[in-house]
């Protein structure tokens, strides 16, 4: 086993019609969680870190973990770059071994955006890495950037086409009315909007902003194409919630072997929702090909 390209995985999960979870990691106990719940439900898995995750842990030893526990748990992981904004970091990560990148260039106008992510595939192809890219804005709050409700827009079905033309990308984050974080107001997905980009895009769609979207709307969203879900924001609030809990119960406790495992086993809980929500339950598959 080893750390493979997203594309394999995204590419099964078109094919025979269900997601595959993306889950946001930052430290071993988040990876072990993951992994022990991905490993029993048999599901394929995304672990993704952002940049300031890579500011947490440096990305050698992140790689160097995540290499390990594809052996020990007997899964090809992918090691995916969200959110990342310098092709200069997405080419380092990559020559050491990365093969999932999302290069975000939403911020900036279409046909800047179109160059950056055509500069990324062109480089990332020559290592059999998959390039995600973003059109369309989402809000909230992710890693280290905020965006308000008046800097974000919705995909353009149109664009999406002539986007993915252009630059060559192997999956595209839509924006379609989700967030990143919690939701402060009702939700409102546009599910007529993603039916049309579906209809003029071929390649697999991805979801940001999943957390605390209800299941049902996670389904449908899948039903019309999303074969990426991004999860972030759910996993740590449940582990940072049952550490504080048990230190409420335990204000003498001190040794992290124990505060830690409380922590793992309520993200877990969430990572065996959206797996089942995603239904990429028993839907793993031991590729050995074109790995890192």
């Amino acid at each position: 086993m080893s750390i493979i390209s997203t594309k394999y995985l995204l590419q099964d999960a078109q094919a025979r019609g269900y997601a595959v979870p993306a889950f946001n990691i930052h430290n071993a106990e988040t990876i072990q969680a993951i992994l022990d719940v991905c490993q029993e439900m048999q599901s394929p898995v995304i672990l993704a870190g952002t940049p300031g995750t890579f500011k947490h842990i440096a990305f050698s030893e992140i790689y160097a973990l995540c290499e390990a526990y594809s052996e020990s748990y007997d899964m090809p992981l992918a090691l995916h770059l969200d959110h990342h904004e310098s092709l200069a970091d997405i080419n380092n990560k990559v020559k050491a071994g990365v093969r999932s990148a999302m290069i975000d260039g939403s911020h900036f106008p279409f046909t800047e955006n179109v160059n950056l992510v055509s500069s990324v595939v062109e480089f990332c192809h020559r290592y059999d890495c998959s390039v995600e890219a973003e059109l369309g804005r989402l809000g909230g709050v992710e890693d280290d950037m905020s965006v308000d409700a008046e800097s974000t827009f919705l995909t353009d079905p149109q664009e999406a086409s002539r986007f993915v033309t252009l630059t060559g990308v192997d999956s595209l984050a839509v924006a379609i009315g989700t967030a990143h974080g919690l939701y402060t107001q009702r939700l409102n997905i546009d599910f007529k909007r993603l039916a049309e980009i579906r209809e003029m895009v071929s390649i697999p769609l991805v979801l940001h902003g999943a957390s605390d979207v209800p299941d049902a709307l996670v389904r449908r969203a899948i039903q019309l194409g999303v074969c990426k879900v991004n999860v972030a924001t759910e996993l740590k609030i449940a582990f940072a919630g049952a550490v504080k809990a048990w230190f409420i119960d335990n204000p003498q406790g001190n040794d992290p072997r124990y505060y830690m495992r409380v922590g793992m086993d309520a993200m877990k809980e969430v990572v065996r929702s959206k797996i089942t929500v995603c239904g990429s339950a028993d839907k793993l598959v031991r590729q050995t090909a074109n790995v890192s």
